[in-house]
């Protein structure tokens, strides 16, 4: 993998990508890898250049709320939080598929951060983007109904979706009981069909009256 490659790399200085070429390491790890717990410690930017990363908050109960994941040319804003505050991750992560990567190391990102303005813009607009999604994610638990949720992520992921009816309680912090008594209400109204571990819509018209 060639480490400068990546486009936040793009407008380093000679001597910046240097030091990335000398303290950079590449990593790669299976789907169902947790690269980060609450509580731990943060050591380095993960920068993924393919797979995806699904970050969540946990409950003591068990129950999880996805709270965004990451792409390749995305970064992490609990990472960046991390990193420059010195605390702690309040949350974990789990590669939702085989995960490839670029590690900065926590002393190279803090340096690059404040020698290169290009490098530090583009970490600070990915932090307002993510903080915003974040915002719509806080609207939509504490203020929107989750049918009305359910539906959205029916109509967004759809026409066919093929997961579990706990993953998708696991995106909105619900129990699977509640996703399948939705689902079945939904399926009784003509809306969508269901089977193992797939839900095809059939009426996508009925289901964004949910939503409007």
């Amino acid at each position: 993998m060639n480490l400068i490659a990546c486009p936040i790399f793009n407008s380093l200085s000679s001597s910046s990508i240097s030091l990335v070429k000398e303290q950079a390491s590449t990593f790669s790890v299976s789907a169902g890898t947790r690269l980060f717990e609450t509580t731990n410690e943060c050591q380095m930017m993960p920068i993924v250049t393919s797979g995806t990363i699904r970050v969540f908050s946990q409950s003591d109960t068990g129950r999880e709320i996805t709270l965004y994941r990451v792409s390749p040319e995305q970064l992490c804003i609990l990472t960046i939080s991390c990193l420059l505050s010195g605390d702690r991750y309040p949350a974990s992560s789990i590669a939702e598929t085989e995960v490839s990567g670029i590690s900065v190391p926590k002393s190279l990102f803090l340096e690059l951060m404040a020698s290169e303005p290009s490098f530090s813009a583009q970490i600070f607009h990915t932090f307002s983007y993510r903080i915003t999604h974040l915002m719509q994610l806080v609207d939509a638990v504490a203020f929107k109904k989750l049918d009305k949720r359910l539906a959205l992520y029916l109509l967004e992921q759809g026409p066919v979706i093929t997961c579990s009816h706990q993953k998708i309680a696991d995106e909105f912090g619900s129990v699977r009981e509640i996703i399948s008594r939705l689902l079945k209400q939904f399926e009784d109204k003509g809306i969508v069909a269901l089977s193992r571990k797939q839900i095809q819509l059939i009426d996508p018209d009925q289901l964004r009256l949910f939503v409007d």
